[in-house]
């Protein structure tokens, strides 16, 4: 007994640190392009559209990617001869902290690129960003995913160093680079790297969402989490209208024990989603919700998050997030309250979980089944 004392503390480590390990990639949806904060790409497109091509990439700043292709479809439909618009279009089926596109993503990035060199670009750095995304796309038959990004990665790297005046270069570049960190290594080398080259132009451009964004994804984790507190703190004031903006500061606020800013992120992020319509953002953001208030001991409060969730919907692009939280949020309220009678009787909802490759979102329902049995007894 003695034994298995050990190995269920052992377990509760684990469940617990991997409650704060949420998985930080995930699809953002957002609302008014207005209040998104302020991006400045020009392009040598008609000029009628630069206002409009700004905002799309400000979109893609907050991975918010069907709107920004539908924004770059509208420029291009005004400008045909706008090949960024295509680069854009290109850029939203590559989705770079996330897990790699399928097939169908691939085939429509690979022909947005294809489309962009068409249309043709009018300066040399278009062309560069365009050739860059081009990179990701090509050979996608043959070359395996990690191999594309490092492609991409080093056409951004070159890019950068060739328009060193370019910050969205050197922000799309950072972005790559976290795209492309090892996830065994624990020096965190390329999320340094991504930074450094993020945090001085933070000072310069303290409304630009992407920076702000890309710096929390950097620092998200538990030795590097106090350096994105600044980052946090402001995100959601510069792109105030997005429900990602909204939560994604309660990661740094979570990995520093700021449970009150956890819960205040939370609570407007949920709300938000809700007003959106976005049932995914809505249970992640009430997933971090109930874990803050556990660690302040509300469980009533905690218990009300985690009561009548919205019901799901394939096609909302935070599926994945609404599945994982369906599994976890009421482990999580078992086990973190050390209620093991009601995490043994916990039960798997019927006709929720469509098992696949979305198998893994049911898994802390089993675990926390297994926690309670053994910690009841019923080895």
């Amino acid at each position: 007994m003695k034994r298995l004392t050990l190995i269920s503390m052992v377990l509760i480590a684990i469940c617990a640190t991997f409650a704060v390990r949420t998985v930080a990639q995930h699809d953002h949806l957002a609302g008014d392009p207005g209040k998104l904060g302020k991006v400045n790409f020009p392009v040598t497109c008609d000029p009628a559209v630069q206002p409009q091509f700004s905002s799309g990439v400000a979109m893609l700043h907050s991975f918010w990617y069907e709107k920004a292709s539908d924004t770059f479809a509208a420029i291009a439909q005004k400008d045909p001869t706008c090949g960024m618009a295509y680069w854009g279009i290109a850029m939203t089926y590559y989705h770079q902290v996330w897990p790699a596109p399928g097939s169908a993503d691939l085939k429509a990035g690979a022909a947005a690129a294809e489309k962009a060199k068409l249309a043709g670009a009018k300066t040399q750095r278009e062309r560069d960003y365009i050739a860059a995304v081009e990179t990701f796309y090509r050979d996608s038959d043959k070359l395996d995913h990690a191999s594309r990004a490092q492609a991409y990665e080093r056409a951004m790297e070159q890019l950068q160093a060739r328009y060193p005046d370019d910050h969205e270069a050197a922000i799309f570049h950072a972005l790559a680079l976290l795209a492309t960190a090892p996830p065994a290594d624990k020096t965190y080398a390329n999320q340094k790297k991504a930074g450094a080259i993020l945090e001085p132009l933070f000072v310069e451009q303290p409304e630009h969402p992407g920076i702000a964004h890309y710096i929390i994804h950097a620092y998200d984790y538990p030795p590097l989490a106090p350096r994105a507190l600044d980052a946090a703190r402001r995100y959601a004031q510069i792109a105030p209208d997005s429900p990602h903006a909204l939560h994604m500061p309660s990661h740094i606020f979570t990995r520093l024990g700021l449970w009150q800013e956890s819960i205040d992120s939370n609570l407007v992020s949920a709300a938000s989603a809700q007003k959106n319509n976005a049932p995914g953002n809505d249970l992640h953001a009430k997933d971090y919700l109930i874990y803050a208030y556990l660690q302040g001991g509300q469980d009533r409060e905690a218990k009300r998050a985690l009561d009548a969730p919205p019901p799901g919907r394939p096609d909302d692009p935070q599926y994945m997030n609404w599945l994982y939280a369906m599994g976890t949020s009421p482990a999580r309220y078992a086990v973190e309250r050390h209620r093991w009678d009601e995490a043994a009787a916990l039960t798997v909802p019927p006709n929720t979980f469509p098992g696949g490759r979305a198998a893994w979102t049911e898994a802390n329902l089993h675990f926390a089944r297994a926690l309670g049995a053994s910690r009841t007894g019923k080895t």
